[in-house]
C-alpha cells in the first residue's frame, strides 16, 4: 500500500523477551529513505548478537526501504597531555639509593608472576601459564615491546587504573640506571583507545615522554590451572 506524499511514518521497536537475558541488546537508530511516495521515515533497528529485532510500523504499511550507511562510532575523547592529577600519595618518585635492579626481577617480585627470562619473552611465556588480556587491572604486568629496539622489551607492575586511559605503574631500570620508579603515569595514546600504544611520564623532566611504545598486553596474576599468584612486597 503506497504511502501518502510527504507523510512521516512513525516507527517503534517491539520488545523481544528472548534477548532480554542474560544481557540487554544494544539498540541503534538509523535513517532510512523509503521509495514509496518519496516520504522520509525513521527506521529503528535493534542489533543483538546473532539477530535483528522485528520492527513495528505505526500507520500505513511500508513495503521496502533502502537503509543508509551507518555512521562510524564516535572518536575517543581527546587526550589532555598537559595535566595529570597528583597528590602527596601519588607523586611519581625515583628510588636510586639501592643496588642496580632490572625490570624483570622487580616485576616478578611485586606481582608474584613467576616468569623468568628477558622481558621481550614474557608475553609468549605467559600464554601457557597465566591469564593475558588487552586491558589493564591493578596487580597485572604491563608488557612493552621495543623498549630500545624491537629485540628488547620492558615489564612493569600496574599499581592503579586511574581511568580508561591512565595508569600508574611501578617499574625498575626505565632510565637505565637500575633505579626503581614508583607511581609513574602511563597514558593510552592508541587511536582506538585499546591500550596498544602508550606514553610514559618522564619523572626527571616532569612531562610525557615523546615516544609511543607498543603494548603487547597485560599479564594477570592468575594461573591457567586455577591458582592465583601471591604478590610479594619488595622493600622500598
Amino acid at each position: 500500500m503506497p504511502l501518502p506524499n510527504q507523510r512521516i511514518v512513525h516507527l517503534a521497536l517491539t520488545k523481544f523477551p528472548a534477548l532480554s537475558a542474560p544481557m540487554q541488546p544494544r539498540s541503534r537508530i538509523s535513517w532510512t529513505r523509503l521509495a514509496a511516495g518519496g516520504a522520509l521515515a525513521l527506521a529503528a533497528t535493534a542489533c543483538a548478537s546473532g539477530g535483528r529485532a522485528p520492527i513495528v510500523y505505526a500507520g500505513s504499511a511500508v513495503s521496502s526501504g533502502v537503509p543508509s550507511r551507518e555512521a562510524p562510532p564516535p572518536a575517543p575523547a581527546p587526550l589532555d597531555l598537559t595535566t595529570i592529577p597528583f597528590d602527596a600519595a601519588t607523586t611519581p618518585v625515583i628510588i636510586g639509593d639501592r643496588p642496580h635492579l632490572e625490570c624483570v626481577p622487580y616485576a616478578r617480585e611485586v606481582s608474584g608472576i613467576a616468569i623468568w627470562g628477558d622481558a621481550v619473552t614474557w608475553w609468549a611465556q605467559a600464554a601457557r601459564l597465566y591469564v593475558r588480556s588487552g586491558r589493564p587491572a591493578p596487580g597485572s604486568v604491563l608488557v612493552l615491546r621495543g623498549y630500545n629496539d624491537l629485540t628488547r622489551g620492558h615489564v612493569s607492575y600496574v599499581r592503579e587504573v586511574v581511568s580508561s586511559r591512565l595508569l600508574r605503574i611501578d617499574h625498575a631500570n626505565w632510565l637505565s640506571g637500575g633505579e626503581i620508579s614508583l607511581n609513574v603515569p602511563v597514558i593510552d595514546v592508541s587511536p582506538a583507545n585499546d591500550w596498544t600504544q602508550v606514553r610514559v611520564w618522564h619523572i626527571p623532566g616532569g612531562y610525557w615522554g615523546g615516544r609511543a611504545y607498543q603494548v603487547e598486553g597485560f599479564i594477570h596474576p592468575y594461573r591457567l590451572d586455577g591458582a592465583s599468584s601471591v604478590s610479594a612486597s619488595i622493600s622500598r
